[in-house]
């Protein structure tokens, strides 16, 4: 089959086209014609090496973390699933490769493709869905009448997170430019903040939760906003211990998890509030949370481009430039 891979981390031209074997499809798998793929920046940092300590991947790594497609096998104990069936998933993080013809995936990642889009839109929904429904519903617990804060309101995280916190019932502020002010207002945002204009930390405070997706400059002053037992939830890092024990890392993976993260942590206990950090996990039980919600009409997705199969290292190269209104796609059939 062709498939998107790398062969080292920071490779010189930063991916191709290959020729590679079909996937092996274990007695719990789904194999998966990919019609779509998603693309993320986890993709990029991926290829350059960011993830490796905790991520250790093998050479050739077919790159890719979202997939819509049709099932076309089934392992011998699978039983939610049957040959035929349009599919949507974010594969285990030990299992990405959605940058290819198939992929086989266990079928605990795996859920319905939301009847009411298609596979282009459908393949921008996993990661992007699942983060925010991590961030907000489940290490937030965020509750109707509260406010929450989140960064980069046009970006593909930033434009599902609006709608979820809309959904739950939140008051939800976010940032972006001012060529995407009515984009974020038609998602729900009530507070749009124009970065280039305004400082944030002028203009908001008292929030219940923070979803900080920028740099550590940006977190830092997003502490400050929230009031005392507010909670910020970071999925650009640092990383904390809790990670490290998350993925089952080694002692000095989880003590040096705790070093990166303790500026942070106490500043963030000075101010008697939450710091946690999240690397969402593949989840097809939240997945089919999040169909219903899309195919009710609470959450529809935002599409920016898609680019055809062969031009995958080209989508990388414009998602990496932060331009992108919503999810940039790949079109593999």
């Amino acid at each position: 089959m062709k498939a998107f891979i790398i062969d080292k981390y920071k490779s010189t031209d930063g991916g191709r086209i290959a020729d590679v074997a079909e996937p092996e499809v274990r007695p719990g798998d789904v194999l998966v014609r990919v019609h779509a793929a998603g693309l993320n920046i986890l993709d990029a940092k991926i290829r350059t090496g960011e993830f490796k300590l905790v991520l250790p991947y093998r050479f050739p790594l077919i790159l890719g973390n979202d997939v819509a497609g049709v099932v076309v096998k089934v392992g011998s104990q699978v039983r939610r699933f049957k040959v035929g069936d349009e599919v949507y998933a974010r594969p285990d993080k030990d299992r990405i490769g959605t940058f290819a013809e198939f992929i086989a995936m266990d079928e605990a990642d795996v859920a319905l493709k939301p009847k009411s889009i298609s596979m282009e839109e459908a393949a921008g929904i996993p990661l992007v869905g699942l983060t925010a429904w991590q961030a907000l519903v489940e290490k937030a617990d965020l509750k109707k009448g509260q406010k929450v804060f989140i960064q980069a309101g046009s970006g593909g995280v930033g434009s599902f997170a609006i709608q979820l916190a809309k959904h739950l019932g939140a008051t939800v502020a976010t940032t972006t430019s001012a060529a995407n002010v009515e984009l974020v207002k038609r998602l729900g945002a009530d507070v749009v903040i124009d970065y280039k204009k305004e400082d944030f930390e002028a203009v908001l405070s008292g929030y219940d939760v923070v979803l900080n997706s920028q740099d550590p400059k940006t977190l830092e002053k997003s502490l400050r906003i929230l009031k005392p037992g507010g909670k910020l939830i970071s999925i650009t890092g640092p990383p904390d211990a809790a990670f490290a024990r998350e993925l089952g890392a080694p002692w000095y993976v989880e003590l040096l998890m705790k070093i990166l993260s303790a500026g942070v942590r106490r500043k963030a206990k000075r101010l008697n509030v939450d710091y946690a950090f999240l690397f969402m996990k593949a989840s097809g039980d939240q997945l089919a949370r999040i169909t219903a919600l899309i195919d009710a009409g609470a959450i529809r997705p935002v599409m920016d481009k898609v680019f055809p199969f062969p031009e995958t290292k080209e989508a990388l190269a414009y998602l990496q430039a932060g331009r992108a209104k919503g999810k940039v796609v790949v079109k593999v059939v």
